[in-house]
């Protein structure tokens, strides 16, 4: 849950965009975007072993 409390002379505007930066870094519109339908569980393990597969063909760059 994310919760903004405005401090004595911060403005609105800041406020927001606090708010904004919290949502976004707890990814809740993600999650949200995931629970909107339901995937069976054989799909959800196919999406996982494609992103193992993608992290793992990612080249490190030093």
């Amino acid at each position: 849950m994310v919760v903004v409390t405005k401090k004595k002379g911060e403005s609105k505007d800041s406020a927001f965009k606090k708010f904004t930066r919290m949502f976004i870094d707890e990814e809740i519109v993600d999650e949200v975007r995931d629970r909107m339908f339901y995937k069976k569980p054989s799909q959800v393990e196919k999406e996982k072993e494609k992103e193992r597969k993608k992290r793992k063909r990612r080249p490190l760059y030093k």
